[in-house]
Parts: structure tokens; C-alpha cells; sequence
């Protein structure tokens, strides 16, 4: 059930992403905010990589949008971004995460700031962040063309 939930709620962002180009993905919600549908996605394929395969699997894996110098790269720096290789790497983490939780049981742990946190809490976590950037979504989506939906 946790799986399908957040199955549902990654499908929810890329149905709000849909049929849009790359300078609407880049359209920002209202100033001084510079939240966007691309930097939901960037800052979600960074989210996956975190949760799934560095505190999960143990991996040291960088994030791909987001430094010590810019904590919110993922969004703020998507004026020079490339859409489509963005949304690209959060489809492959995505893809890996759900290797990576396969055949696992939900109480199976990683480390988290030197803490044990549990695949069912992860799960539940993550459910959480997308539920609430889709609300984001939706109203981003509405503000470019129109569209609105579940």
C-alpha cells in the first residue's frame, strides 16, 4: 500500500509536468518565491537520491542540484538548467529507489544523522513530501495554462 501511494503521488508530479516545454517548467509561481514544476523535479530526483540510496543503501552520493553554496540550487537555479536531462535523472532515481526497496521489509532500517529510521518511515516520508509539493504542482500548473486536475 505505502509503495502504490508514492507510485501514485510521483505519477501525480509527472502528469503536472506533462506536455509543457522547458521555459513553462521554468515558470516561477510569484515573486519573491522561486518555486517552479522543474524545481519541484530537481529538488524531488535530489529528495529520491537521498532517502533511497544514500540513507537507505548506505551510498555517499552527492546531490545533483543542491550544494553547501546553494542549499536551494534545486530550485533557484533553473534558469540555466536543462529540463529534459533534469527530469531524466529524477525518473532514473525513481527507477532505483524502487531496485532498492525491492525484496526489503518495511521495517528494515538506514542511518540518518546517525539515527536508525525504517523503510516504513521513509516511505511515509517521502508520501508526505510529494503530497505536499503536488499542491504546489497543481497551482503552478493552473497559473501556466490553465490545467487542473487531481
Amino acid at each position: 500500500m505505502l509503495e502504490s501511494w508514492l507510485d501514485w503521488h510521483r505519477e501525480t508530479l509527472a502528469v503536472k509536468c506533462a506536455g509543457l516545454d522547458a521555459a513553462q517548467l521554468r515558470q516561477r509561481s510569484t515573486p519573491p518565491s522561486t518555486l517552479s514544476l522543474l524545481g519541484l523535479v530537481r529538488h524531488m530526483a535530489d529528495v529520491e537520491r537521498f532517502w533511497f540510496r544514500n540513507v537507505l543503501d548506505g551510498q555517499d552520493t552527492p546531490a545533483y542540484f543542491w550544494t553547501e553554496a546553494s542549499p536551494d540550487g534545486d530550485f533557484d537555479e533553473v534558469e540555466s538548467a536543462d529540463a529534459e536531462q533534469s527530469v531524466a535523472l529524477w525518473q532514473r532515481e525513481m527507477s532505483l529507489a524502487r531496485e532498492l526497496t525491492t525484496g526489503r521489509a518495511l521495517n528494515d532500517t538506514g542511518i540518518r544523522r546517525g539515527e536508525q529510521v525504517s523503510l516504513r518511515w521513509i516511505y511515509v516520508h517521502m508520501i508526505e513530501e510529494y503530497a505536499r509539493h503536488n499542491g504546489h504542482a497543481d497551482l503552478l500548473r493552473e497559473r501556466i495554462d490553465g490545467t487542473t486536475g487531481e
